[in-house]
C-alpha cells in the first residue's frame, strides 16, 4: 500500500547533489515560454498532514509528451505519469492504466486532492504560468494557483530544488540532473501507454 501511495503521489505530482546553491528572487522569475523540452532526474518527497513519502524520479518532456517515472531507491519503476495532447494517464507497475482529461482530474480521482502536475515543468524552469494570476512573497517565493513556489539553483543557474507548499501538502523535488532547451517539437507524439 505504501508503494502505491508513493507511486500515486509521485506520479500525480506529477524529485541530492552536493553543490553550492542560491535562492531565487522575484527578479529571477520570468513569464512562461513555450516549447521547452527537458530531461531531469532526482528525488521527490511528498508530505501530507505531517506524513511523508519519498521516491526517485526520471522526468522528461519531448515532442509534446511529458513523462514522470517514479522509482524505488533501487531503480524499479513503481509507476509512470504521462501527459500528451489527448490528456493525462497514470500506469502502475502492474500495467493498470488510469485516464483523465487533465492532471487535476487524475489527481482527484487517485488521491482525493488536486496537485499542480501540469505546472511543475514551468515552475522548475523559473517561470510563472501564463494567464494564471501570480504574485511574490516578501522573501521571493512565487505564489500561484494556491501554492508558494521556491527554487534553489546550482552555480550554473540550473534548478537544484523545487519546493511547493500549500495549506495541507508540501512537494519537494531535489534534482541530481537537469537539462533544458527551447525548441519546437520534431513531431507530436503520444504517451507509450496509449499505443
Amino acid at each position: 500500500m505504501k508503494l502505491k501511495h508513493i507511486f500515486l503521489s509521485g506520479c500525480v505530482c506529477l524529485l541530492t547533489a552536493c553543490v553550492a546553491t542560491t535562492s531565487q528572487t522575484p527578479a529571477q522569475w520570468q513569464a512562461q515560454r513555450d516549447n521547452r523540452q527537458f530531461e531531469a532526474s532526482g528525488r521527490l518527497g511528498v508530505k501530507i498532514n505531517e506524513k511523508g513519502s519519498y521516491a526517485n524520479f526520471d522526468w522528461s518532456r519531448k515532442n509534446g509528451v511529458e513523462t514522470i517515472d517514479v522509482n524505488t531507491p533501487i531503480g524499479t519503476t513503481v509507476g509512470q505519469l504521462c501527459q500528451d495532447s489527448q490528456g493525462v494517464l497514470a500506469q502502475d507497475s502492474n500495467g493498470k492504466v488510469y485516464l483523465a482529461d487533465t492532471p487535476e482530474q487524475l489527481s482527484e480521482q487517485l488521491l482525493g486532492y488536486d496537485l499542480p502536475v501540469k505546472y511543475l515543468g514551468v515552475w522548475a524552469n523559473g517561470e510563472w504560468v501564463r494567464d494564471v494570476p501570480h504574485s511574490f512573497t516578501a522573501d521571493g517565493k512565487l505564489q500561484q494557483s494556491g501554492w508558494k513556489i521556491s527554487r534553489e539553483l546550482t552555480e550554473e543557474g540550473m534548478p537544484r530544488i523545487l519546493l511547493l507548499e500549500s495549506e495541507d501538502l508540501t512537494l519537494r523535488m531535489v534534482f541530481t540532473e537537469y537539462s533544458s532547451e527551447l525548441m519546437q517539437p520534431e513531431k507530436w507524439e503520444l504517451c507509450a501507454a496509449r499505443k
